[in-house]
């Protein structure tokens, strides 16, 4: 038994339960996120989701996915325009439906695998665990853009700690995905969770700190915030050069949203 699944679940209950009250033209409404509506992040969602049970269920329908999404992309056919083609007409409350009904359904099917068994993805083979794993960090970042929209603020539980441990473990990736070459020492981070209980890693690194709010370090490295629109306290050059590049999904390296463009809908930003 392992809790990953059931935070995932958590995660879209929690987002299925902001969205369910909404009428469905307000799914075309677009977020902070490059002006992608609520139907293309949950859509999003969806299909990768999908992708994910079906690299452990049945992977052959996972490289068929991948191998069609190899062709759109040739096509030159955006990832966005080929989520849309996948998904056919599902849109509002229809497919907020049905995206929420597979991450149920799919959370049984996790939660009995064993989660060191070795599944496919996109990138690198990763584990049962860090499939899931991955999949309520996409949950959670790409719910931020809604709650935004929507003028919500989110109300964290220590879940999150999971993103927190996916950004941590992505560390010298996050350079070697660059290009760059990695540290020989990882910062000392120290957070504290929304339960008020204090997390971190890397307590023999005194020269280099990442010290906060857990929520706000998920956020620089989910790339649903910059660095300054947070009070994360950063010290230290390792320290400093990683979080400008921190980066805890796969793909190929983004950049940070510029400050003040990703806010709750309510804040008045001024720059």
């Amino acid at each position: 038994m392992f809790d990953q699944p059931k935070d995932f679940c958590d995660e879209s209950s929690a987002l299925h339960a902001l969205l369910v009250p909404l009428p469905d033209t307000a799914f075309d409404r677009p977020t902070q996120f490059k002006g992608w509506t609520i139907n293309d992040i949950i859509g999003h969602l969806h299909a990768w989701n999908w992708a994910a049970d079906a690299s452990l269920c049945d992977e052959n329908a996972f490289q068929d996915m991948i191998a069609t999404l190899g062709r759109s992309t040739r096509q030159g056919l955006s990832l966005l325009a080929f989520e849309r083609e996948w998904r056919g007409n599902l849109a509002g409350q229809a497919l907020l439906s049905e995206w929420y009904g597979f991450c149920q359904a799919m959370t049984d099917r996790f939660t009995a695998a064993d989660p060191k068994m070795r599944v496919k993805w996109v990138g690198p083979d990763m584990s049962v665990r860090s499939s899931i794993t991955a999949r309520l960090m996409e949950s959670w970042a790409h719910g931020q853009a809604i709650y935004d929209l929507l003028g919500v603020e989110r109300v964290d539980t220590d879940r999150i700690h999971n993103i927190a441990v996916l950004a941590v473990n992505t560390f010298g990736w996050s350079f070697a995905n660059r290009g760059l070459p990695v540290p020989d020492t990882a910062p000392r981070i120290r957070l504290t969770a929304p339960s008020g209980a204090i997390w971190e890693w890397h307590a023999h690194s005194p020269d280099n700190l990442i010290e906060g709010s857990a929520t706000q370090f998920c956020q620089v490295a989910a790339q649903t915030r910059h660095l300054k629109d947070t009070q994360l306290r950063v010290s230290g050059d390792i320290a400093t050069r990683w979080i400008d590049i921190i980066q805890c999904f796969a793909g190929p390296p983004e950049e940070a949203p510029r400050p003040n463009t990703r806010f709750k809908a309510s804040d008045l930003k001024q720059n």
